[in-house]
């Protein structure tokens, strides 16, 4: 398990740039294209999230694909890590990519062990994240959740291999969601593991030589759900969940309902979700009450007065940790997934995010936000908002100042923040 950066690092980055562009053309995937046929199963937390992922991975014949942000040494993550090294034993092929960050204080050394004892082949994207090798590349992490079982099954969400009651610094348990999902929307979850491998064989310095990803969709179409599968990263697909999300709110005409752990959007953001509330969209923000990072709490709330003013309801949820990355429109287009509408998700990371056009799903969806709102959420009161002491709002406008200025230094070129 090795991501250290090789020597001619700068040759390697642009040919890993260069695959990454040609797999793409070369698998002929549409990423904007919704599929029919597909089976889009909702979970709710890792109290629904983790017993799915388990089954699947007990099931699992051929092959099993992991990428996570978070791979804790918990009792949610070692019940997963158990299941992937039984897995491993019994013959299929198992994969792991964990981002070496995000991971680095979670993944202990007794479960990396075992896992590589049993045959798992356990990468770390983008390990050198100390201060004496800091790069800008340093802030490109991997934080999608991912997880492709036999090339039939896939999970796509916010949900990382760590316990719900595992919340430092935060109440528990973690609120979030995922999706399970059979069909052809396979075909371009697949295609996005294969994107990513090929780059981190390129990059990986490891003795032994990273064997290449063989993952087939399988699928046969029986579902009922038209869905589609968007990534984020740093290459072909910068734009493509903010466009996606952009264009939704545009065609609003009854409501917008957005669950965001992390909400700092851009001038386009900000302007869209006014602009649907002046044409009669009932526009709501459900956002986490009690973040961890202090500067962009503040920062965020620079932005209220904006879309106060503008009409938009914000609620701030307040019984435990929100960490859900979805949306829900009119009750009939719906996405769960790991981007935060915030400059990390949407300028730097690795996301994935599944779309849904249908009013089951997304009418299931809405009831789940809808009491979250009920049982744990603050109305942000509009009036009370600019009655607020001189003193917090100067501290709003120091972070916001603060982390514009930063995302200006990490080269945000093209986007309007």
């Amino acid at each position: 398990m090795s991501d250290r950066r090789p020597p001619g690092g700068r040759v390697l980055r642009i040919c890993s740039r260069w695959l990454y562009s040609v797999s793409c053309s070369a698998q002929n995937i549409d990423m904007h294209t919704y599929s029919s046929g597909n089976s889009v199963l909702l979970l709710r937390n890792g109290a629904e999230y983790f017993p799915a992922l388990v089954t699947a991975i007990e099931s699992a014949l051929h092959s099993i694909y992991l990428e996570a942000y978070i791979f804790a040494d918990d009792s949610s993550g070692r019940v997963v890590a158990d299941a992937l090294v039984a897995a491993a034993e019994r013959g299929v092929e198992v994969r792991v990519v964990v981002d070496g960050f995000g991971t680095k204080h979670y993944l202990s050394k007794r479960i990396r062990e075992t896992m590589l004892r049993a045959g798992i082949w356990l990468v770390l994207y983008r390990a050198d994240v100390w201060p004496m090798t800091w790069r800008l590349a340093r802030l490109r992490r991997l934080h999608r959740k991912l997880a492709i079982i036999d090339g039939r099954v896939a999970f796509v969400g916010g949900i990382n291999i760590i316990d719900d009651m595992n919340t430092p610094g935060h109440t528990p348990p973690r609120v979030d969601f995922a999706v399970r999902v059979e069909g052809p929307i396979l075909s371009p979850i697949v295609a996005a593991a294969h994107r990513l491998w090929r780059v981190l064989r390129v990059v990986n310095l490891d003795r032994r030589s990273m064997p290449p990803l063989d993952l087939a969709p399988r699928f046969d179409g029986d579902g009922v759900t038209t869905a589609k599968f968007l990534v984020r990263d740093n290459f072909r697909y910068r734009r493509h969940i903010e466009r996606a999300y952009l264009a939704a709110i545009r065609s609003a005409k009854e409501d917008v309902t957005i669950a965001c752990a992390y909400f700092f959007p851009g001038i386009r953001f900000r302007h869209e979700l006014v602009a649907a509330v002046a044409r009669g969209v009932r526009v709501t923000l459900l956002l986490q009450g009690h973040v961890e990072y202090a500067w962009l709490r503040h920062a965020s709330k620079a932005l209220y007065g904006q879309l106060l003013r503008g009409g938009v309801r914000i609620v701030e949820y307040e019984a435990s940790f929100l960490h859900a990355k979805v949306a829900v429109v009119d009750g009939r287009w719906a996405t769960v997934g790991s981007s935060n509408i915030d400059p990390f998700s949407l300028l730097l990371a690795r996301e994935a995010n599944v779309f849904v056009r249908g009013a089951a799903f997304a009418s299931q969806l809405q009831a789940a936000l809808a009491n979250l709102e009920l049982q744990g959420g603050r109305l942000v009161d509009a009036s009370g908002w600019w009655r607020r002491s001189l003193g917090l709002r100067a501290l709003d406008w120091i972070a916001y100042g603060f982390l514009r200025g930063v995302i200006g230094l990490i080269g945000a070129r093209g986007a309007r923040w």
